[in-house]
């Protein structure tokens, strides 16, 4: 199937390659839309406490995407939107969706939660660059890059089930901590069980298959614009697996649970971290390249946008006001611009 894409798409114009992109990036959007519905569906019927359902399996659906892109991708001996994927989608969910969200609705938070959170956030980004570098040859970062091993990969998803079960114990420590968005007036799926389970089969399917439309579709789109691939997967690529939180963000603003936003944003980067580039590394035996591009400007990025966020939430009282929704709308139009410019 992978040979016929990538052979068909070398025969389609450029104009219909860009509609096979957008279209792809829709579908993948809905899908996994529906997958997170039909998750927390199934969760409430289980009696699944309402703050684990926003705090582990709305992040984990809305980060599917990106998931099934780097992970095939990386298959498919495309490092460089593999990684760039995951990190442009922490810049992108930090920078542009976040600050959608807060200039919707000026979301309330819970510094004790926020800040737990958001410190694991961050120390998320800083491990995935640690993690990348030649430290047996540290004087190469910007000559030859770095690389996460094979080996890296599987203890970032080892992280990963770490994560979930702390935030499973947090909130069973302090029931009424936080409620996710999630109240009594949610609307569920009631169809029977069977029904549910097979929209969820439905949506994994299509997040897949969309999936690998994508990635052979924006590569061919890559080499004829003479575009890196790295600069691709940061930014266009990242921009469309990201959409599910975009969505959630805008719904969730909308209907004054904007703190579903922040929660859920600060959840998908640490799994961009940990599931994204962890599961994509862990699959294929040489780990996942870091180019230098990657050193010298998108991890600085990456970093320099969660470093922000925490500034911004430390220096917030109870309420993360407008103005600073505009100014990482700023700082997510600055690298993005920068990162066209930068062409490394």
């Amino acid at each position: 199937m992978d040979a016929f894409l990538t052979a068909t798409f070398q025969t389609l114009p450029l104009p219909v390659l860009v509609l096979v992109i957008i279209g792809s990036i829709l579908v993948l959007g809905k899908a996994a839309d529906v997958l997170v519905d039909e998750a927390v569906s199934l969760s409430a019927r289980w009696g699944v406490p309402k703050m684990i359902i926003g705090a582990t399996i709305v992040s984990l659906g809305t980060t599917l995407p990106e998931v099934s892109v780097s992970v095939l991708a990386a298959l498919e001996g495309n490092p460089g939107i593999a990684l760039g994927n995951a990190v442009g989608s922490i810049i992108c969910d930090t920078g542009l969706i976040l600050g959608i969200a807060i200039l919707i609705s000026p979301p309330d938070i819970d510094k004790r939660l926020v800040n737990r959170q958001g410190w694991i956030q961050v120390l998320s980004g800083f491990l995935l660059v640690f993690a990348a570098l030649p430290w047996s040859n540290l004087t190469s970062v910007f000559t030859t890059g770095g690389r996460i091993d094979q080996g890296t990969g599987i203890v970032f998803l080892i992280l990963l089930g770490v994560y979930v079960y702390l935030s499973i114990r947090w909130s069973r420590s302090k029931p009424g901590e936080v409620e996710a968005g999630l109240d009594d007036t949610t609307e569920y799926d009631d169809s029977p069980f069977w029904v549910i389970f097979l929209k969820l089969v439905v949506a994994i399917t299509l997040v897949i298959l969309s999936s690998k439309v994508l990635i052979p579709s924006v590569q061919e789109t890559a080499v004829r614009l003479s575009i890196p691939e790295s600069i691709i997967g940061a930014t266009l690529v990242a921009f469309g697996t990201s959409l599910p939180e975009l969505v959630t963000a805008i719904q969730a603003s909308r209907r004054g649970h904007s703190e579903l936003a922040v929660g859920n944003i600060i959840g998908a980067d640490i799994l961009n971290v940990l599931f994204v580039s962890g599961a994509a590394a862990a699959v294929t035996r040489n780990g996942l390249e870091a180019p230098v591009s990657f050193f010298s400007f998108y991890f600085p990025s990456m970093l320099i946008v969660l470093i922000l966020f925490r500034l911004g939430i430390v220096f917030s009282k109870d309420k993360i006001k407008r103005p600073f929704g505009v100014f990482l709308l700023i700082v997510y139009a600055i690298a993005t611009v920068a990162g066209f410019i930068f062409k490394g």
